[in-house]
């Protein structure tokens, strides 16, 4: 037989979690980068314990960001980067610029990979070119293409002040090309496509630090992520202030049902200790 009273305790404690969650949610709302923390229970004997955390992956909106190096990415994947070290760290917090030395970095300092393009904006695969056709049928499919990605580099030509030592500027297009441009704009050149990776699993991602992921068995290995990359932008948080208050009344409404529980069996307990004391 269950004992009621460990029972309400036990929710009671899980109702707090619960409701800390949907205070962080809320409190993150505006928050670049913060993906939505989701609480699930699991009943067992005693009453309710909280079951791991889950992220949510849905897309957030986009706000204006601090300059054109920000990058918005509207659809499924991550961005990817990498530490000093070599670790593949999987992002969607776009919040990118150029260094001094034209490096294009993340704002924790990991580097942004991307895929070096021939003169017709092909990824190259060593010598051979991958077509954009191939790339975006293979991302759709959610398959992987064994494609190497370097650190994206412009940097500037201190003889001529010009990036690569040839282009008065560079645009990052909507697909994630980025290009050269001089000639006052009559001659553009693809250089890089910055990389978008995806998994079938994204919960099986380990979060290593807000907003950043590292690949775990249970998310499998990266396959091509797709969809529509904005400059200037960033992604806002994907938590719902409705979906946070509605979350919020019901777990308020669970913790006044739970309280009563608890004060009913106190009563039940006081008068039984009184009976025995007669």
């Amino acid at each position: 037989m269950n004992d009621a009273f460990i029972t309400a305790l036990n929710t009671q404690y899980a109702t707090v979690n619960w409701m800390d969650v949907i205070a962080e949610n809320m409190t993150n709302i505006y928050t670049p980068g913060y993906r939505e923390k989701k609480v699930n229970f699991k009943t067992f004997l005693n009453g309710a314990i909280n079951d791991d955390y889950e992220k949510s992956f849905d897309q957030g909106k986009s706000t204006p960001g601090t300059s054109k190096d920000n990058l918005f990415l509207e659809g499924k994947g991550f961005f990817l980067t990498k530490t000093d070290d070599g670790k593949n760290v999987y992002t969607r917090l776009g919040e990118f610029t150029f260094d001094s030395e034209g490096v294009y970095r993340a704002k924790n300092g990991n580097t942004v990979q991307g895929y070096i393009l021939n003169d017709k904006g092909e990824i190259m695969q060593g010598t051979k070119p991958v077509t954009a056709d191939l790339y975006q049928e293979t991302a759709l499919k959610g398959g992987a293409l064994d494609v190497p990605t370097t650190n994206i580099k412009m940097w500037i030509d201190p003889n001529n002040g010009k990036y690569l030592g040839k282009y008065d500027e560079y645009e990052i297009k909507n697909d994630g090309t980025i290009v050269g441009i001089a000639e006052s704009g009559k001659k553009v050149v693809p250089l890089y496509k910055v990389t978008i990776r995806n998994f079938h699993n994204n919960s099986g991602l380990y979060e290593f630090k807000e907003g950043h992921f590292l690949e775990t068995e249970e998310s499998g290995k990266p396959v091509l992520g797709y969809g529509e990359i904005r400059s200037g932008l960033l992604e806002l948080s994907n938590s719902s202030l409705k979906n946070s208050i509605t979350y919020y009344q019901m777990a308020k409404l669970q913790m006044d049902v739970v309280n009563k529980l608890i004060q009913s069996n106190k009563e039940l307990l006081q008068q039984a200790m009184q009976l025995v004391s007669q």
